[in-house]
């Protein structure tokens, strides 16, 4: 899975992985943001493979929480979906906005491979594969973005709100849209004391 294969994800073990993580989810979702001690506690073990937890806005969606990575001082707000099926790398200061979707899951193309199929003892099961992400340092995601499997962000870019992130986004960019396009660089005329 980890990989980009092919993978049953009805998997028992992967099972108990994903329950593992909403349940977390759920605990950390009921929390309140004063309650800063037992909020990291349940992100410790929410995201094992993080150093230094995110300032997280619940609600908050994982698939497994395990396969995510967050860097410093980096966070999103309400509404964030991790579909963690393969790697995701969140680098240092990201921001990332209300309601945004980070979806590592893929699916076949051809229906053959992609539809569901019957186990010798009558169960229904299907194949799917993942691609990782990585968003590098100092991004910002604004509200209502999608970004899918296979992609990386470039360091210090910035994804306008609503935009469908489909293919890798050079660093120092604004980029926008459905699917997502690099409108123009991020230079230093865009620094606010330039206004």
């Amino acid at each position: 899975m980890l990989t980009g294969q092919l993978y049953d994800p009805s998997d028992p073990e992967l099972d108990q992985l994903r329950l593992k993580a909403r349940k977390l989810a759920r605990r950390y979702n009921m929390t309140d943001e004063d309650e800063r001690e037992k909020r990291y506690k349940i992100l410790k073990e929410l995201l094992p493979n993080t150093l230094e937890m995110p300032d997280l806005q619940a609600p908050v969606y994982f698939d497994y929480g395990c396969n995510t990575y967050f860097g410093k001082y980096s966070g999103a707000n309400f509404h964030f979906t991790c579909l963690d099926v393969c790697p995701v790398h969140i680098g240092d200061n990201v921001m990332i906005g209300p309601n945004v979707t980070i979806a590592t899951p893929m699916h076949p193309m051809l229906p053959e491979e992609r539809n569901c199929r019957l186990r010798e003892d009558g169960s229904i099961y299907n194949l799917e594969y993942a691609k990782p992400v990585t968003i590098e340092n100092d991004c910002w995601l604004a509200a209502n973005i999608v970004v899918c499997g296979g992609v990386t962000i470039g360091e210090g870019s910035v994804i306008g709100a609503g935009s469908v992130v489909t293919k890798s986004i050079p660093p120092h960019s604004l980029a926008v849209g459905n699917p997502c396009r690099v409108v123009r660089e991020i230079t230093e005329e865009d620094r606010m004391e330039q206004r």
